[in-house]
């Protein structure tokens, strides 16, 4: 049997030819197989920032390779960029919101109580840190921390002339390890659930500890990590900062925030456009002290964030095409018939390894349909997100906070590595993640 190749018209012009040459090649290859090639290197190509081309930049790439070669229709691609529109409101709101508390220097003004309560020792200074990213974590989201606490805690450490990564890896860990304590603590809580996301009591009944577990784990591995550099006592460099009536009146704007989305989480509303009504209000309220606050917030915040997941969105989408979610649901079907425990560290893990490599928010969408195409693997829905917010404390790419927490650093002209990164969250993540599932497992018995 002779096999038909695909032919080519060759023309005067070379580059035509060149095209004619790649989609003949593009041809004998598998449609599966080219695009999870894009996706991997997308990803690839994310977590190494050849000549420190945006991240932004790189999803968009991909999702445009994807649908110049037909890998993904116009349709699908704008159904999966829609699909994500609560995320983007959340987004848009916490990083107003956060962008507004830096401007007013409310957490210059967080972290220099902190510095004060350290009275001269790293170590408390670090526990501080800690604490109030667990505290901004929790009731701004994750996003908050990395993106106005991270500079913040930067500029008061900077000032004892110590060795800052303790202090900046703190913000980074606390905030993936604190970030399912509250359904609002994490927009890929959102994409998990999307409108099934269970109302803050029964969510706390089922994550309130297995987050403490993972928030203890997570404290004890980098206290470990980082003992040397906590050693020693901090210079007599406090500072007395004031607030202004503006930043008085963000912080109120802030807890008023928190219990509006607390309420939302409580009635089982969504969260997307309260937290983005309720963050334009407040900047708008501001503005009656601070009349620049509406336009230099606008011009603070990293926009770049949303089509960065919208990218990622439609990248997500041709994987479901081409086979992500068969193959998801086949392994949480597989798993839902072994021992609970072993079920639950196994998905927590698998998805923890999968969010690292894909990032959380498109591993969240897959994990997500798949959930809704199968009832019996309904048991590891929260195994599965304990791996989705808890698991990207390993590679610069596998959160969307770690990726605003690398920005945030850029601004202030620090440059992490992702093997830095990858070497602290190889010995901080598994411990912190084993410890969640193993409470998880217990208090579901």
């Amino acid at each position: 049997m002779q096999v038909a190749y695909p032919s080519i018209s060759l023309t005067s012009n070379p580059i035509q030819n060149l095209k004619s040459y790649f989609s003949m090649f593009l041809g004998l290859l598998p449609a599966p197989l080219v695009t999870w090639t894009i996706a991997a290197s997308t990803v690839a190509a994310m977590f190494a920032r050849p000549r420190r081309i945006p991240e932004a930049v790189w999803a968009c790439l991909g999702a445009s390779l994807l649908l110049a070669l037909r890998l993904v229709s116009v349709t699908e691609a704008l159904g999966a960029v829609t699909k994500g529109y609560d995320v983007y409101l959340f987004l848009t709101g916490m990083m107003i919101l956060a962008e507004l508390a830096r401007r007013e220097g409310v957490f210059d003004w967080l972290a220099s109580i902190a510095l004060r309560a350290a009275a001269g020792s790293r170590r408390r200074l670090f526990v501080l840190i800690y604490l109030i990213g667990i505290v901004v974590t929790t009731v701004l989201s994750n996003d908050a921390t990395a993106v106005v606490l991270t500079p913040a805690v930067y500029a008061v450490v900077k000032r004892t002339k110590g060795n800052p990564l303790p202090y900046l890896f703190a913000c980074a860990f606390i905030a993936n390890a604190a970030s399912f304590v509250l359904p609002i603590s994490n927009p890929a809580n959102l994409v998990v659930f999307g409108n099934n996301l269970p109302a803050l009591v029964p969510w706390l009944r089922i994550f309130l500890l297995p987050a403490g577990a993972a928030i203890l784990g997570t404290y004890l591995a980098l206290r470990s990590l980082f003992r040397k550099e906590l050693q020693g006592e901090i210079p007599n460099v406090l500072e007395d900062i004031r607030l202004s009536v503006a930043g008085k009146s963000t912080v109120l704007g802030i807890i008023t925030t928190a219990g509006v989305l607390l309420f939302c989480s409580a009635t089982d509303k969504s969260l997307g456009i309260p937290t983005c009504l309720t963050a334009l209000a407040i900047t708008l309220f501001i503005a009656l002290w601070d009349r620049q606050a509406p336009l230099a917030v606008g011009r603070g915040v990293s926009w770049s964030v949303l089509p960065l997941v919208a990218g990622l969105f439609v990248i997500v989408d041709a994987l479901d095409s081409a086979g992500g979610l068969h193959l998801a649901r086949n392994l949480l079907d597989q798993l839902a018939e072994w021992p609970p425990l072993a079920a639950n560290l196994a998905t927590a893990f698998g998805f923890a390894a999968v969010s690292n490599l894909l990032n959380n928010l498109p591993v969240g969408l897959i994990g997500a349909s798949a959930l809704h195409t199968s009832v019996g693997i309904s048991k590891l829905a929260y195994a599965m997100l304990i791996g989705i917010d808890l698991g990207p404390n390993l590679s610069v790419t596998g959160s969307l906070a770690t990726i605003l927490w690398l920005i945030a650093l850029r601004r202030e002209n620090l440059r992490v590595s992702g093997w830095a990164f990858l070497k602290a969250g190889i010995f901080v993540m598994p411990v912190a993640l084993f410890l969640a599932g193993l409470v998880l497992w217990f208090t579901s018995r």
